[in-house]
C-alpha cells in the first residue's frame, strides 16, 4: 500500500507481529526492506547500533568545539545536545511505535516522514538529508581512517614517501571488503565490538590528555575566545554544528526497523543503553582535552598530543592503542551509516525472489556497494577538510533530522494541546535549532572556504 510516496505494511488479516516482519507479503516485493532491514534484533542490538551510529571518532573534536565556546558556554552546549536528542529520540520511538500500534510499520525515515506529513516532497527531502548525511559520514570516515595509518606511519618513518591519499585508498579497499555484508542486522556483532573499542580509545585519550597537559612540553593553556564578535559568533555556531554532527544519529527509523516485532518499548531501552556510554565517553574527552590544550586543541586532539614539530606529548604505546582503537571502529561506522544508501541500491536493484546469496542478487551488490565507496574515498583524498566536514553534515543534515524532525512528527501524529508544556517545549526546540541550523551551515561553508585558499587537490595533510 503506498500513500503519498510512502510505503508502510498495515495491518491484515493473518498478520502477526510476533513474527518476523519478513513473513508480511507487503515486502514481497521490496528487495531493500527483505535483504537490508531485516528484523529479527532485540533492544540491546539496538542499543549496539544506536552507539556505534552516535558515539564514535569524532568524539575526538570535542575539545576543538569547546575552544569556540569557551568552558562555560561550551559545556551548557554539550548537555543541552545531549538532554534534547534524547529527548529527540525517545519523540521518535514514540511515533514509530504508535503507527506500529496502528498497523503501519515503518522502516525507512523518509516513508515515515511522508505518511505523517502527508507531503510528497516530505520523502525527496528526507531522502537528500540522509543522503548527504551518509556520504558525509562515509567521507569522514575514510578520512579519518587513513589520518590514523598517517599518524602511524610518521612515527615509524618520519622521511617516508607514502602521503595522506595513500592510506586513504588503503581503508577503502578494506571497507569495499566489509560492505558486501549483506544486513543492518549482520552487524550486531561488529557493532557491540564497536561499543567496546569507544569506550577503550575514551578511556586512553582522556589520560593521554591529562598526561599532556601536565607535560612540561605542553603548550600554554589559552581558554580566551578570540577573533572579532562577528568571527566568535561564526565560530560558535560552527562549533555548535559539530555537536549536532556528534549528538547526530539521522538513522533511527532504520535502526529500529532491525527490531523483531512487536518494536514497542525496546527503542527507549536501546537509548539508554547508548546514552550511558555518551555519559562516560563524551565528557570525559571533551573536558581532558579542552583542559590541556585549550584554544589550540586541533579538530583531532590526537594530533595536538602528537604534534608535527616536538616529541609526543604523552607515551607513544597509549597513543599507537588509541589510534587502532580508533581506526578499528570507523570501519563499523562506516558501515552503520552505509545501510540506508545500501537500502535503496538493493530496492531497484535486487529481486527479492531469488536468495540473498544468489549470483543475480551478489554481483549488483558488490558493484554498487563497491562503487559507493569509490566515491567516497575520491572525495575524502580529494577534500581533506575533516573538522569542516563535521560541522557542515551537523549543520545541513543531523539538525533538520534529529532536532527539528522528531518534534514536528510527535506534534502532528499525537497532537499534543496548545497549553501543554510538551507542544511548547517541541515549538521552541525547532525554532531554535532552525536558526542554529542556518546560522551553522552559513558559518561552515565560510570555513570551508577559507580553508580552500590554502590546501591543494589530494592534500598530503587533512586540514583542521
Amino acid at each position: 500500500m503506498t500513500t503519498n510516496g510512502s510505503q508502510y505494511f498495515p495491518s491484515h488479516p493473518g498478520f502477526d507481529y510476533n513474527n518476523s516482519i519478513e513473513d508480511d507479503p507487503h515486502r514481497d516485493e521490496d528487495a531493500g526492506a527483505a535483504f537490508v532491514l531485516q528484523s529479527k534484533g532485540n533492544w540491546w542490538h539496538a542499543g549496539f547500533h544506536l552507539t556505534t551510529a552516535i558515539v564514535g571518532p569524532t568524539i575526538l573534536t570535542l575539545p576543538y568545539a569547546l575552544g569556540g565556546m569557551g568552558w562555560t558556554f561550551g559545556l551548557f552546549c554539550l548537555s543541552l545536545a545531549a538532554a534534547v536528542t534524547f529527548y529527540s529520540y525517545v519523540l521518535m520511538a514514540k511515533v514509530l511505535d504508535n503507527c506500529e500500534k496502528q498497523g503501519r510499520r515503518h522502516i525507512r525515515f523518509r516513508e515515515l516522514a511522508s505518511d505523517i506529513l502527508g507531503s510528497g516532497w516530505m520523502f525527496y527531502f528526507v531522502v537528500s538529508i540522509q543522503t548527504t548525511i551518509n556520504m558525509g559520514v562515509g567521507v569522514g570516515c575514510i578520512l579519518l581512517g587513513g589520518e590514523c595509518l598517517q599518524i602511524m606511519y610518521s612515527n615509524l618513518d618520519s622521511n617516508g614517501q607514502l602521503k595522506l591519499y595513500h592510506f586513504i585508498i588503503m581503508v577503502a579497499i578494506v571497507m569495499i571488503f566489509l560492505s558486501q555484508l549483506p544486513s543492518f542486522h549482520s552487524l550486531r556483532y561488529i557493532n557491540l565490538a564497536s561499543l567496546v573499542l569507544c569506550l577503550a580509545y575514551s578511556l586512553s585519550v582522556t589520560i593521554a590528555c591529562i598526561i599532556a597537559g601536565r607535560s612540561s612540553e605542553a603548550p600554554s593553556k589559552d581558554y580566551s575566545i578570540k577573533g572579532s564578535n562577528l568571527i566568535k559568533v561564526f565560530n560558535a555556531f560552527s562549533s555548535m554544528s559539530i555537536l549536532g554532527t556528534i549528538f547526530g544519529n539521522g538513522i533511527l527509523p532504520e535502526i529500529q526497523a532491525t527490531l523483531a516485532p512487536p518494536a514497542t518499548g525496546k527503542m527507549f531501552k536501546g537509548l539508554c543503553m547508548c546514552y550511558g556510554v555518551i555519559s562516560v565517553t563524551f565528557y570525559s574527552v571533551a573536558v581532558t582535552g579542552y583542559w590541556a590544550f585549550g584554544n589550540n586543541a586541533r579538530s583531532n586532539i590526537l594530533k595536538s598530543i602528537m604534534p608535527d614539530e616536538g616529541p609526543a606529548l604523552a607515551p607513544t604505546w597509549l597513543l599507537a592503542v588509541s589510534i587502532v582503537f580508533v581506526l578499528l571502529q570507523l570501519f563499523a561506522i562506516a558501515l552503520v551509516y552505509s545501510q540506508v544508501a545500501y537500502e535503496i541500491m538493493e530496492k531497484k536493484s535486487a529481486d527479492v525472489k531469488q536468495s540473498i546469496f544468489a549470483m543475480r542478487n551478489l554481483f549488483p551488490r558488490l558493484v554498487l556497494r563497491s562503487l559507493y565507496i569509490v566515491v567516497c574515498a575520491f572525495i575524502a583524498a580529494m577534500l581533506p577538510f575533516f573538522g569542516d566536514i563535521n560541522a557542515l553534515v551537523g549543520a545541513i543534515g543531523f539538525i533538520p533530522l534529529d532536532f527539528i524532525l522528531p518534534m514536528l512528527l510527535y506534534n502532528m501524529s499525537f497532537k499534543p494541546p496548545r497549553n501543554s508544556a510538551t507542544y511548547w517545549i517541541n515549538n521552541a526546540i525547532m525554532v531554535v535549532f532552525t536558526g542554529v541550523g542556518i546560522m551553522g551551515t552559513i558559518s561552515s561553508v565560510r570555513q570551508i572556504v577559507i580553508d580552500a585558499k590554502r590546501f591543494k587537490l589530494f592534500s598530503s595533510d587533512a586540514f583542521d
